[in-house]
């Protein structure tokens, strides 16, 4: 049995760091993508003065933390250790419109000196009461304007990744996926895996989804269609929340998800919804057509093996940290005592 916990304790955790200006949803998107909050209940969320930080966990790979920057902090203040904020951060997420372009590009500007690694993830946020050419115009112009103001600094380089989201769709589900998939090392083995899967399946489409989260860590090379990804997350929903009142025993022991969680729903247009454990974080959802479902036996052989594939990705993993640690561990012990004399090893 894989412990999926205790080997990343260690691993230096990348950051997502969350900022705008007041009132820009901040703060309601992190309840409602991580803590299952309803859109509706964050309308009486009170707006924070300070950084508030957490530790995402919910499986192996999506191991991360959260910094939410509230939009009165003057973080270019000369006390401010943004060096120490940006030299540990995978991405930037930044939300809002016209006021918040001329602080994006300060922020923007500023991190890619420090760390030109980031991934700058720009979320045109509260879209849901536009339409959608209204939308896409909005896209256009936010994009034109900040790579333009990049481009007269001389900083083409910077590549700006621009998502349209919203609370109460799955849009900030779909966006936070794209965002969390760059800080997953392993995502072209995992992609890969999938494709290899669902071509030897008859599979049409295949998702390896976070199950607290909603998120989804992987998928296939085929395109993502945004009513596949509702349905995806609908049937998560509709899982769990039967086995929270079906599936647990009659003294409430035991947990809702589990390797025994699985689930087959039918559609009206001949296609089938199949979700499967992979870990106790990680399910794997998939759309059959009819006449390619009868042939179970062979999709649940060959699920098998993508399982056991994903364990071996997980092993490999482990090494690497345990790796790390013991390395640490040596050079830690090499250091020169005050005296000048060397640490003996443990």
């Amino acid at each position: 049995v894989l412990d999926f916990n205790d080997p990343f304790s260690t691993e230096v955790k990348p950051r997502i760091l969350l900022m705008g200006l007041r009132r820009s949803g901040k703060s309601s998107i992190q309840k409602v993508v991580f803590h299952k909050m309803s859109p509706n209940e964050t309308l009486f969320l009170e707006s924070t003065n300070k950084i508030c930080r957490e530790d995402v966990s919910n499986s192996s790979f999506v191991n991360f933390q959260i910094w939410d920057f509230p939009g009165q902090i003057d973080f270019f203040d000369p006390t401010f250790d943004y060096e120490m904020i940006f030299r540990g951060t995978g991405a930037l997420i930044f939300d809002d419109y016209m006021e918040a372009l001329a602080r994006l590009h300060l922020t923007v500007t500023r991190a890619y000196k420090v760390n030109p690694d980031i991934n700058f993830e720009i979320f045109i946020h509260k879209v849901d009461g536009l339409s959608d050419d209204h939308k896409i115009e909005t896209q256009r112009d936010i994009h034109q304007r900040a790579n333009d103001d990049l481009a007269d600094a001389g900083l083409e380089k910077i590549h700006l990744s621009f998502y349209l989201t919203s609370i109460y769709d799955h849009s900030i589900f779909e966006a936070f996926s794209k965002v969390v998939q760059k800080l997953i090392p392993q995502l072209p083995t995992l992609e890969n895996l999938l494709n290899i899967f669902i071509s030897n399946s008859g599979i049409e489409k295949a998702f390896l989804f976070d199950v607290v989260s909603k998120i989804y860590i992987a998928t296939d090379s085929t395109p993502v269609d945004m009513q596949t990804y509702e349905l995806c997350c609908d049937m998560i929903d509709v899982v769990i929340d039967i086995s929270c009142i079906y599936g647990l025993k009659d003294d409430g022991a035991g947990t809702p998800y589990d390797k025994e969680s699985m689930a087959i729903i039918k559609l009206n247009n001949t296609t089938v919804l199949y979700l499967k454990e992979v870990t106790k974080f990680l399910a794997l959802v998939c759309f059959v057509r009819e006449e390619s479902f009868e042939r179970k036996g062979l999709i649940d052989y060959n699920f098998h093996c993508f399982r056991k594939a994903i364990q071996e990705v997980f092993e490999v993993r482990m090494k690497v940290v345990r790796s790390r640690k013991h390395q640490s561990h040596v050079q830690k012990n090499k250091r020169p005592t005050p005296n000048g004399t060397p640490r003996m090893p443990l």
